[in-house]
């Protein structure tokens, strides 16, 4: 797989693991397309190396959705105490 199929990948990744994030953190999540994206991508980024440093594999997936759902929460409360003032 060359560079522009590793880039395709890390789109779809990001898209799915920050759809799993938010899925996963109860309530709602009034977040934009791009914001979930985004959240996917370090939640895949960050887990994915932390996965690959402690040898976890396949199973490194769901430190991935943890990292985004930890991202998700971030940004939900952020965003909450922003609206309230």
């Amino acid at each position: 797989m060359g560079f522009i199929g590793y880039l395709i990948s890390l789109v779809i990744t990001g898209l799915i693991i920050g759809g799993l994030g938010r899925l996963v953190v109860p309530g709602p999540n009034p977040m934009s397309l791009g914001l979930t994206f985004g959240i996917g991508l370090g939640g895949a980024f960050v887990g994915g190396i932390v996965g690959a440093l402690l040898g976890l594999g396949f199973i490194s997936i769901i430190l991935e959705v943890a990292v985004a759902a930890g991202l998700v929460v971030l940004v939900s409360r952020r965003g909450g105490q922003l609206t309230r003032r």
